[in-house]
């Protein structure tokens, strides 16, 4: 069976982008909260890039 790219709004924070990442690649969601924010501290593109993740990732 193929996995798939969801967002987990179950364990999601806000829209469940970063929790459905950490499920899809087995990680800690922690871990990937984190790589988003500075990357949004860094250059402004992780929050515009999490957006349009928000809008193209279906619900689980």
């Amino acid at each position: 069976m193929m996995k798939r790219l969801t967002r987990n709004s179950r364990e999601g924070m806000f829209l469940g982008v970063c929790a459905g990442i950490a499920d899809y690649f087995g990680i800690d969601p922690t871990l990937v909260r984190l790589v988003w924010v500075i990357s949004g501290l860094l250059g402004g593109v992780g929050l515009f890039g999490y957006l349009i993740a928000a809008f193209i990732m279906p619900e689980a």
